[in-house]
């Protein structure tokens, strides 16, 4: 992409003309560079009147990437997705009166667990990149406001760090039941259905080089399973063999097994 910056741990500023004090708070939280200059090239964070979002300002054709809850497609998956019939409840162990605390230690652009936690389940997620923390941070407190979605301040929390090294220093007192992995990988050639825009953002997100490391932090952090999203013919993680897999047509969710899952009273 010419004339884009693509590096991994860039961290995008936030642009804004007339900071609200939400918005201070929010780059202050997360030690984002906040100007009032439009970049001219690369990418960049805004926010209008839907949210915050990720810009590129030399590819106008390029979709803002943001993250909403209560409008889209996580929205549709929430009402329409097949509920505790998904593939990733069965490998998180939901059934009736077990939502599991789960950990989810790669939290990306959060659709994973916002799934999880739409089932039942407390959340807590943990985003390495601080520009990616402030998309999801921004469409929580966006969706908490709204009726239906008041129930994700509860179920769903994000601590921003990175998890192969201190995953059990993020996690604190949460004591996750399972801990929940989808590692950034590479994307091949055959792999042209994924948007655009969303390309760019793995790009700049960069892959879990050291994902190997995370499979062994969360098996000496987690009570009961770990669960590994894979892509489908994708080798194990760290080629350490799961208890068992269930396999979709793209993805794959690999479950190592330490406990059986009782019924929860969370």
């Amino acid at each position: 992409m010419p004339g884009s910056a693509l590096s991994v741990n860039t961290f995008p500023p936030l642009v804004s003309l007339h900071p609200s004090e939400s918005l201070l708070s929010l780059a202050q939280q997360l030690s984002l560079q906040l100007t009032d200059q439009v970049p001219d090239q690369g990418f960049y964070l805004q926010q209008d009147k839907d949210g915050l979002a990720l810009v590129c300002a030399d590819q106008p054709r390029i979709h803002p990437v943001r993250v909403d809850f209560a409008a889209g497609a996580l929205a549709h998956r929430r009402q329409f997705g097949g509920g505790r019939g998904q593939a990733i409840a069965k490998a998180c162990g939901l059934k009736p009166g077990v939502n599991p605390r789960v950990l989810d230690a790669t939290l990306g652009l959060a659709g994973d667990a916002f799934v999880l936690a739409s089932l039942g389940c407390r959340v807590l997620g943990i985003e390495r990149q601080p520009w990616v923390a402030a998309l999801v941070q921004d469409a929580l407190h966006r969706a908490i406001a709204v009726p239906d979605l008041a129930w994700l301040e509860q179920r769903l929390q994000l601590r921003v760090g990175d998890a192969t090294s201190r995953m059990a220093e993020l996690a604190g007192d949460f004591a996750p039941q399972v801990v929940y992995l989808d590692p950034m990988f590479p994307h091949s050639a055959k792999t042209a259905e994924v948007k655009k825009e969303m390309r760019f953002f793995r790009e700049l997100v960069g892959a879990d080089a050291d994902s190997d490391l995370l499979l062994q932090q969360a098996l000496d952090l987690v009570s009961h399973r770990v669960v590994v999203k894979r892509p489908r013919k994708a080798p194990f993680l760290a080629g350490r063999e799961p208890s068992l897999s269930l396999e979709g047509k793209a993805n794959r969710f690999d479950i190592y097994t330490l406990r059986k899952l009782d019924k929860t009273l969370d």
